[in-house]
């Protein structure tokens, strides 16, 4: 019954969208604009994965997490929420880590359709789609919003509680922003032309249902908000002609539909400077296949994450004899040394705590943490 239920609610999810095929078949996408209207041509951000949400962190790290549908199903990369991290404004990413969401109740199904949301220097939030048991016959009134905090980006402790709980409806594809010191969350209710649920709240737990946001049916509020000054706040959606943004002064009075040039789904966009934006979205089916064989020969595993004082490397057999080298939040290269076994210990005493990355090959990158304290 429950891989029945998981199926469901990929092709739920995938079909508002694009009306028809799975999530598993298409990528997400990155652009580039000056303005947040006219983008470059896109490259593939990821493969096989969905409904991406992409913040800036601590000054100079972006963070994006997404769903992904990497085969083989199951494995640890198949229908799990995944973060990628990119410490040069965008420009290159560390490969996806699966994330783990400690103390989440063992009856909840997985969570998905994941929103990041900054708190501070220190700590993230994740908001996610979940239920307290699997529904049946489909998304019911059951599967609510939760949440769950992280110091890394990686490891999340749960937050017991729904944040938002609709009575006699689903709410999925959640939105969350801090805006002018209000927390606004905003999830579709429906088709199109059903708008959105609007709540706010003072602190990102405790939230406010107010009005909802109208719509029409060709403009779907299923993506995510961007701040772009202290008086403009976008909402970026999908619909019939492309990727849209709305933009509004207090998230509830919306000033009308700006159309982009992508054609897509489910887009997150961030401001990165003055002229310079990114944009990451579901892109259209593959026309070409990517070299998923050569990146599943590539793979490396870090164990325990955190980390002390040693990390455990376990390295695909197509690594060995390769170099290693271990970055820095900055992207600075602090470690390195060479691949002699598939299994192997690298002793990390003299690293400060922070977040890292290890690398080594074309494809293979894995994100861990020391904290000693």
């Amino acid at each position: 019954m429950k891989n029945a239920v998981l199926l469901f609610l990929l092709i739920f999810s995938t079909s508002k969208l694009f009306g028809q095929g799975f999530p598993w078949e298409r990528p997400l996408k990155i652009a580039w604009s000056n303005d947040g209207i006219s983008f470059n041509t896109p490259t593939i951000f990821q493969d096989s994965s969905g409904v991406p949400s992409v913040i800036r962190w601590k000054g100079d790290t972006l963070v994006a997490v997404f769903q992904w549908f990497r085969a083989p199903n199951p494995s640890p990369s198949w229908d799990r929420v995944a973060v990628k991290f990119s410490y040069d404004n965008g420009i290159t990413w560390t490969q996806p880590t699966p994330i783990v969401v400690n103390g989440l109740p063992v009856n909840y199904q997985r969570p998905f359709d994941p929103t990041l949301v900054v708190l501070n220097r220190d700590s993230v939030r994740i908001y996610f789609s979940s239920s307290d048991g699997f529904p049946v016959g489909g998304l019911d009134s059951t599967v609510n919003t939760y949440s769950a905090l992280s110091v890394d980006g990686i490891n999340y402790t749960f937050e017991p509680n729904a944040r938002v709980d609709e009575p006699t409806n689903r709410v999925i594809d959640p939105a969350v922003l801090f805006f002018n010191n209000a927390c606004h969350y905003l999830s579709p209710i429906g088709s199109p032309q059903q708008g959105a649920y609007h709540y706010i709240s003072p602190d990102g737990i405790n939230f406010m249902k107010v009005q909802d946001i109208p719509s029409d049916n060709t403009h779907n509020w299923t993506g995510n908000y961007m701040v772009n000054d202290s008086s403009d706040l976008r909402f970026y959606g999908a619909g019939s002609n492309g990727i849209w943004f709305n933009s509004s002064p207090n998230g509830g009075m919306w000033n009308g539909y700006v159309n982009t040039n992508i054609q897509g789904g489910d887009p997150s966009a961030l401001r990165i400077a003055a002229n310079n934006y990114l944009m990451i979205y579901v892109g259209p089916p593959y026309s070409t296949g990517i070299n998923v064989e050569a990146i599943e020969q590539e793979s490396i595993f870090v164990y325990p994450n955190p980390a002390r004082d040693k990390i455990n490397i376990k390295a695909a057999g197509n690594l060995r004899g390769s170099v290693y080298t271990i970055y820095d939040s900055t992207g600075r290269s602090v470690l390195t040394g060479k691949i002699s076994t598939e299994n192997f210990v690298i002793d990390i005493e003299n690293l400060s705590d922070g977040n890292y990355f290890i690398k080594s090959g074309q494809y293979s990158s894995e994100s861990f943490t020391v904290i000693r304290n």
